[in-house]
């Protein structure tokens, strides 16, 4: 039976890959790290963080091995996004893109302790959330930043009337302050359909996420427990990219950035070269 990439259908974008792919790797050797996804094939990356190194430094070594990073994920709960926008600019992204903004509210019960689990946020929370990104929207840009939403699976929380979580925070922000990344492993894993978001919202859409998930019985909206699904490597999950890649180019998606979640089979970087294998088979 033929690897699932060979059915897939590419957008004709650069390769990219979210950093938070190689998380173990990159703090050991930050330069060799991206010398070595350059070597691989990537071309662009997708920033979580800039460990040790200021963002200017970081830039420079992004510069130095030859990458681009046109979308970095940054703190947007943080009480004052001034210097949140400074680090993207200093960067050189165009997008500011928020990861987990919902998780990122809950309080914390104690200096240092981690936040209580994510619980359902009902309409009313995405309501709020939606709000949120409007306000998160209009100062990235009077940064002359544009701000981009990334989703995980709590999103596709049913609501009383069948429809998403999801659905409330892209009918309910506005279509130029608010963008969208579109994870499409969490999105699947929730039961959402990226081509159907891809057709229905033109120009809302401006990036994927390409991830895996090893297959699951159901949709799962938890990020927690034990239902929380298992990452594999790209071409080994049960998702089939062909008619998202065709809905993405399309739609007009500008950026594709692999990641991947744990367990990862061998190595994040023997994770990292398969997943350009996929991408570039893709083609």
């Amino acid at each position: 039976m033929l690897p699932r990439y060979v059915r897939g259908e590419a957008m004709g974008l650069p390769p990219g890959i979210q950093l938070y792919t190689v998380r173990e790797d990159l703090p050991k050797d930050t330069p060799g790290t991206l010398k070595q996804l350059r070597d691989i094939g990537f071309r662009e990356v997708e920033t979580a963080g800039f460990g040790k190194y200021s963002v200017q430094d970081f830039r420079k070594l992004l510069e130095d091995a030859g990458l681009k990073c046109p979308s970095a994920h940054l703190n947007m709960n943080a009480a004052n996004l001034g210097p949140i926008f400074d680090d993207a600019n200093a960067l050189g992204a165009h997008y500011a893109t928020s990861s987990s903004l919902a998780s990122g509210n809950l309080p914390r019960s104690a200096p240092g302790a981690p936040r209580p689990k994510l619980g359902l946020l009902g309409s009313e929370g995405f309501m709020k959330l939606a709000d949120q990104m409007n306000r998160i929207g209009a100062e990235a840009k009077s940064a002359g930043l544009q701000y981009c939403y990334h989703n995980h699976n709590y999103e596709f929380e049913k609501m009383p009337d069948g429809s998403f979580g999801y659905d409330i925070l892209v009918n309910h922000t506005d279509h130029d302050l608010v963008k969208f990344e579109i994870d499409c492993g969490w999105m699947c894993a929730g039961g959402g359909n990226p081509v159907t978001y891809l057709n229905t919202y033109p120009g809302r859409f401006r990036m994927l996420h390409i991830k895996e998930f090893q297959p699951i019985a159901h949709p799962v909206t938890s990020l927690e427990g034990p239902d929380r699904p298992l990452g594999t490597d790209l071409g080994q999950g049960f998702i089939d990219y062909k008619p998202i890649f065709a809905a993405g180019k399309r739609a007009g998606i500008e950026h594709a950035f692999s990641e991947q979640e744990d367990p990862f089979p061998i190595s994040q970087m023997a994770s990292a070269k398969a997943a350009y294998a996929f991408l570039a088979a893709s083609k």
